[in-house]
Order: structure tokens, then C-alpha cells, then sequence
């Protein structure tokens, strides 16, 4: 008889004390791959020194503060987006109408509330707690945490918030009170992510939506290779301008 191995032991974290290495990471045995420790604080310092090592929270209510890094990884290449014929066409209408605005850093707290309350297929509840809130507004009024938001008509209809340091952007959470109101944002991102040289972003789980855009696997240790190349350049300046819709629109890739 073939004995299942015991689950190691989840290291607890004090505030302020170091992560373990990403390689002490539960793997597919445990019953919950991925997951590396618990505990610790959600200060700016403590999620700056996760972010730079391919770690992130969360977690939902009743449950401690849970520190996760996964391998693969999803992230999404920003050349090997897929702008579908329906959403080029729904943009390239809006832009033509003059009813599109694309707006980043504009209204944060919003948009991170608006996340927080969207209903996930499958999810009970939110893991965006109060906490969690507060954490990544600590993060945002430090440069560090951004929104890209889709305005139709003067009103905000979607958009996503997500952590950027150097030249390396991860995705947190998107909302939609429209048809395509949040792919709208996702694609303003990957137009942004071209002007400024920002090869890919963090997806952090594998989800089929992700998939259908052009998300891919990767494994853990080349996604943390690739933060060590990308955390020390530059952070570009978050503005969003029309002109860089043609880092897309102008690509010769795109769909027919």
C-alpha cells in the first residue's frame, strides 16, 4: 500500500521577517500547491520584498494572511496578445465616437472597491478584504500600485488595478459593468506595456479567460529570472495617451 507523504509544516512569519525561499513552496503533494507561508504584515516593505520574489497574498476572510507563489506561473507576453476582432472593433467604434477614455491613477480607490465587489464565477465572497484594501491604497499612494480604468460617456464602466515595479507589472483584479469594459483595459494595458518596453506581466493563476487572451505558463524559476532582469530598469511614467492604441492597432499580427 502506496502511503501519501505527510504535508510539511506551513512556516509562520512575524511581521517584518524574511519569506523562505520560493523553492519551500508547496508543491503538487500538498494540498495546496503554491502556497508558502503565513502570517507576517501587508506594509508597503513586506509586499515590496514578495513582489520582487514572485510572491503574493491571498487569502479570504477567517484566515490568516496566506503567501503564495506558483509554479508555472501565468503571465501574459504583451506581443503574444490576442486583441479579438469583436474588441478591436468595439474600440476602434468608441474611439471614433470620442466616447473612450482610457484613465489610469485617476480614481484607484475606486476601482479597487469596485473589484472587491464584483461576484467571481465559482468564489464565494472576496479575498479584496478590508485589509487588502487598505494594503494596496498604502501601495498606490507609494507609486507602486496603479489603475487602468475605461470611461465611457464619463462614466467608469471597468478597469483593473495592478502592482508595478521596474519594468515588471502584475495583474490583481479586473471589473466590468459593461460588455468588454474590463478587456477594454486589459488591452489599454498591453498597448501601454509595448510603448514602454514592459515585455510581459504577472497573471499569477491559470485561468481559461487568461488563456483565451493569450496567457501562458511559466515556469517559477524563469519568472523569477526574469524579475531579476526586470525589477532594477525603470518604471515607466503611468499616463495613458490615445496615441499608444497603435501599438496595437497598427500590428500586423493581429487577428484578420
Amino acid at each position: 500500500m502506496t502511503r501519501t507523504p505527510p504535508t510539511r509544516a506551513l512556516p509562520w512569519l512575524e511581521p517584518g521577517q524574511a519569506f523562505p525561499p520560493v523553492e519551500e513552496a508547496w508543491g503538487p503533494a500538498d494540498p495546496a500547491p503554491g502556497l508558502l507561508a503565513a502570517g507576517g504584515a501587508l506594509d508597503v516593505p513586506t509586499l515590496v520584498a514578495a513582489y520582487a520574489r514572485g510572491i503574493f497574498p491571498w487569502y479570504s476572510a477567517g484566515q490568516p494572511i496566506l503567501w503564495w507563489t506558483t509554479d508555472p506561473r501565468m503571465v501574459l507576453h504583451t506581443e503574444g496578445f490576442r486583441l479579438h476582432r469583436s474588441l478591436r472593433k468595439t474600440v476602434q467604434k468608441l474611439l471614433a465616437q470620442d466616447r473612450l477614455d482610457i484613465r489610469m491613477d485617476h480614481d484607484f480607490d475606486r476601482v479597487i472597491r469596485a473589484c472587491a465587489h464584483t461576484p467571481r464565477s465559482g468564489q464565494d465572497g472576496t479575498w479584496i478584504l478590508p485589509a487588502m484594501l487598505q494594503a494596496y491604497g498604502r501601495l498606490h499612494r507609494a507609486g507602486l500600485a496603479h489603475s487602468v480604468e475605461t470611461w465611457i460617456d464619463g462614466d467608469l464602466v471597468g478597469g483593473l488595478y495592478c502592482v508595478n515595479m521596474g519594468a515588471m507589472v502584475y495583474g490583481e483584479s479586473m471589473f466590468s459593468r459593461m460588455p468588454d469594459a474590463s478587456k477594454i483595459a486589459l488591452a489599454a494595458l498591453v498597448a501601454f506595456c509595448r510603448i514602454h518596453r514592459v515585455p510581459l506581466f504577472d497573471c499569477q493563476q491559470n485561468t481559461a479567460h487568461l488563456a483565451s487572451l493569450g496567457g501562458q505558463l511559466m515556469p517559477r524559476s524563469d519568472f523569477v529570472q526574469h524579475l531579476q532582469m526586470a525589477l532594477p530598469l525603470a518604471a515607466p511614467r503611468w499616463e495613458f495617451r490615445p496615441v499608444y492604441w497603435g501599438a496595437l492597432f497598427n500590428d500586423a499580427r493581429r487577428p484578420a
